[in-house]
């Protein structure tokens, strides 16, 4: 062996090389993260679902409700889950039949700002209104018998729930529908009642079912 030989470094060992270690914890480290987030998708948690379709007042029931079990992630706390139920619970909004129900969508009786009343209207509803639709209340005010003034929107946010059809000759396809409605216009829908004014229901824009 020569001297120049001899004076050469011997080359370190491939495991002795920091950058070998380091692509060992970054593949490790990619594994755990994988595993980590498949993982989570696959936990669930139970919360309810509406078994029929809730409108705002409505009182929430344990017969309301199912419980299901789904993963939310990070939304878990935001859906009603068996241990957050309590009595006095009424829908605040429109939730579909089968509808996970939001935390935000029921309250306490004490909050609820809202009443049913039923209606007569005046002309055909159309076969879109059903429950959980949101619709307009319009009244023509009563002139005199048989002669009424411009219709007017008398309540611009209510939701049916229930519709009850008239399709007899007689009847000429009008309905009755049992809406709530605002507290706030509870005086003013009574009063054009009492009038004998003309009430028609009217879809709002993209709110029919």
């Amino acid at each position: 062996m020569t001297a120049i030989e001899s004076a050469r470094p011997r080359p370190r060992a491939f495991w002795g090389d920091a950058r070998f270690f380091l692509g060992i914890l970054l593949i490790v480290a990619s594994v755990a993260g994988v595993w980590f987030v498949v993982s989570a998708a696959r936990q669930t948690v139970p919360v309810f679902a509406a078994t029929r379709t809730l409108v705002p007042g409505d009182t929430v029931s344990a017969g309301d409700l199912r419980v299901v079990d789904v993963a939310l992630g990070q939304l878990e706390g935001a859906y009603l889950s068996p241990d957050r139920i309590d009595e006095g619970l009424v829908a605040t909004r429109t939730v579909e039949e089968g509808e996970l129900v939001p935390q935000s969508a029921v309250g306490a009786t004490t909050t609820v700002a809202t009443t049913t009343v039923v209606l007569q209207s005046a002309v055909e509803v159309p076969a879109s209104v059903e429950a959980g639709s949101v619709v307009e209340v319009w009244e023509a005010p009563l002139i005199e018998r048989g002669s009424y003034d411009a219709p007017r929107i008398l309540v611009p946010d209510a939701t049916v729930v229930s519709v009850t059809r008239d399709d007899s000759v007689m009847g000429g396809g009008a309905a009755s529908l049992e809406v709530v409605i605002p507290r706030a216009d509870v005086a003013a829908v009574l009063a054009a009642m009492s009038d004998e004014s003309a009430l028609s229901i009217v879809p709002t824009a993209g709110a029919a079912r």
